[in-house]
């Protein structure tokens, strides 16, 4: 399950007369649980800077992921402290298919940012893609320690360990445990139904 990056990561970078100190500590986020998952990073940036980001951000919404990763390119160069933007590339590289380039721009949120939940679920996606099922683990439960209401990383976590581990009694336990962060999913009660007849439950 990937996360559209409009869902998962909104960004506030205050437009300013001079581009990001390079030097500057990595930016602190501010979680909250509102139509998924929501992280608002402060940084102060250029007017283009922000305005490039911002399309960016339409051109994913609209799968343009070429388009996408110039920018955010130009974007990770004027602003190299901002976490959303190596993320955004991250996510842009994978939907290209290029996992090498997309593992580089997370590991970059991941310096800047370790406590990163959105960061570590990526970068499990990216595991799970690469065959690096362990890592993909590590990396959703990372994700979840930080943040246990993260749903996206449950649900991740619940279908690594069904799919790729066939770990049932963890795929079980996050699947249920994302039923009731999102009880309108009526798939995930389809699963569990089927986890539990398969668990002899």
């Amino acid at each position: 399950m990937q996360c559209r990056p409009c869902l998962v990561l909104t960004v506030t970078l205050l437009a300013s007369a001079c581009a990001v100190n390079p030097s500057a500590r990595a930016p602190e986020t501010d979680v909250q649980d509102e139509n998924g998952f929501t992280i608002r990073e402060d940084i102060q940036v250029s007017g283009d800077v922000r305005q490039d980001f911002d399309m960016a951000l339409r051109m994913l919404e609209q799968e343009q992921y070429e388009q996408a990763i110039v920018l955010l390119e130009s974007v990770t160069a004027s602003a190299p402290d901002a976490t959303a933007a190596y993320i955004n590339l991250g996510i842009a590289h994978g939907r290209t298919g290029d996992l090498d380039n997309a593992e580089s721009s997370i590991g970059e949120a991941l310096k800047l940012n370790p406590g990163h939940p959105v960061a570590h679920n990526e970068m499990g996606m990216i595991y799970r893609r690469t065959g690096r099922f362990d890592a993909a683990r590590q990396s959703y439960e990372t994700a979840l320690s930080l943040h246990p209401e993260f749903h996206f990383a449950r649900l991740n976590l619940a279908i690594l360990c069904d799919v790729y581990l066939a770990d049932l009694e963890c795929a079980l336990e996050n699947y249920e445990l994302y039923r009731q962060a999102v009880p309108d999913d009526e798939e995930a009660s389809m699963w569990i139904a089927d986890l539990r007849n398969r668990a002899g439950h």
